[in-house]
């Protein structure tokens, strides 16, 4: 989708609140900054027509828009056998239009926010940690040519000239660690309209929305103490925005899923407040070859099988999924690797590692992929 937790960053970098946190003096961890009012978004730029991109920069920053997020999933699996989910995502908020001017100290107009988690199904726990850093004297930014994102040492950067191939690394003290090559194996898709994704039907709601949808993943993952070398396939999206939902918008549910026929499948839905769905939720269907088929919203039927209340929040979450797709003839089963994948951090949110069971067209049909659920802890309308 992804809107993506625009409601966290919202939280941290709101108007005179995110200036003091910016230029104030370094002292320790981050303490969570008081909300205030609603930031003013005269001068960003809004996503509003289709636009041609041009790589690598497109990978990096784009400072005339307001929110920004670069995002990476996958599963893995241990050469000793153990299955691994990860998550490393790294959002840019603008608290003006424009890029940074000359470095002045840690005087900056941006704040970088990311996320880390692993999943550990044999270890039976899911873990996830969060930072957040001024954009200014190295200690975050962002840049794309050549293409890197970073936050202190939690980092993604180039190994190739197009940036269709990173390496991402992360850790947290000597329990939870990540340190992966991933390369792309298919082109980059541009989702929705070339590129344009509609949030809402109000005009400038939208992202620009790019995904590797397969990325060959080899590496390291650190958990439980010990550090396992895995491989696997991963995911990226990159999206940039001003604004997205529009005043009914509740919460999202996105599913990327990578199946064994060599098919990948992204869709949202967007749910609203009067417990509709919003007409413009869809996704993309990409075939083994790369090529893409827009899916609008009447084209996926998604049915809730089962439930997981957080033992932590008491929030209700769907726990498995029945997807399908007749113009594309699948009929797919997703579960959760683990139910407890609850993302406890400045905002509560679901995003976990799945299985995928099925048949596509008439085949058996298997895969993982990443599901994203919010709006379950409390209602997002309003609130971007």
């Amino acid at each position: 989708m992804r809107t993506r937790l625009i409601a966290s960053v919202l939280v941290i970098c709101l108007c005179a609140a995110g200036f003091w946190y910016v230029t104030r003096a370094p002292a320790g961890p981050a303490p969570t900054p008081p909300a205030g009012p609603t930031p003013d978004l005269s001068g960003f730029a809004r996503a509003l027509a289709p636009r041609d991109f041009a790589f690598p920069l497109d990978h990096g920053p784009h400072f005339d828009y307001q929110t920004e997020w670069w995002y990476y999933t996958g599963n893995l699996t241990a050469e000793t056998g153990e299955h691994f989910g990860f998550q490393l995502t790294f959002f840019r908020r603008g608290l003006t239009p424009g890029a940074p001017a000359a470095p002045a100290g840690l005087s900056t107009n941006q704040i970088y926010f990311a996320h880390f988690a692993l999943t550990d199904v044999a270890g039976g726990q899911h873990r996830g940690v969060e930072r957040f850093s001024r954009g200014a004297g190295g200690l975050a930014g962002a840049s794309g040519a050549p293409f890197q994102v970073w936050l202190e040492d939690w980092r993604a950067e180039a190994l190739n000239a197009d940036g269709s191939a990173v390496r991402v690394r992360a850790r947290e003290g000597d329990a939870l660690g990540l340190d992966l090559d991933l390369r792309a194996v298919k082109p980059i898709v541009a989702h929705g309209d070339r590129g344009l994704s509609p949030k809402s039907e109000q005009p400038g709601n939208a992202s620009y929305y790019l995904s590797y949808t397969r990325l060959a993943a080899d590496g390291t993952i650190t958990a439980r103490g010990q550090t396992f070398r895995v491989s696997g396939s991963a995911w990226f999206d990159h999206e940039w925005s001003t604004s997205a939902l529009g005043p009914q918008g509740l919460g999202w549910d996105w599913f990327s899923l990578q199946l064994s026929d060599g098919r990948e499948l992204m869709f949202f839905q967007i749910r609203r407040a009067d417990g509709g769905i919003e007409a413009v939720s869809g996704g993309t269907l990409v075939e083994p070859d790369g090529r893409t088929t827009r899916l609008p919203a009447a084209a996926v039927q998604i049915d809730v099988l089962a439930t997981w209340t957080s033992p932590a929040t008491r929030s209700q979450y769907p726990a498995r999924w029945r997807i399908s797709v007749p113009e594309a003839q699948l009929e797919l089963e997703v579960e959760p690797w683990l139910p407890a994948q609850e993302m406890q951090l400045t905002f509560t949110y679901w995003e976990g590692a799945v299985k995928v069971t099925g048949l596509s067209a008439g085949a058996p049909v298997a895969g993982d992929g990443y599901v994203e659920l919010t709006g379950y802890s409390g209602s997002m309308q309003g609130v971007f």
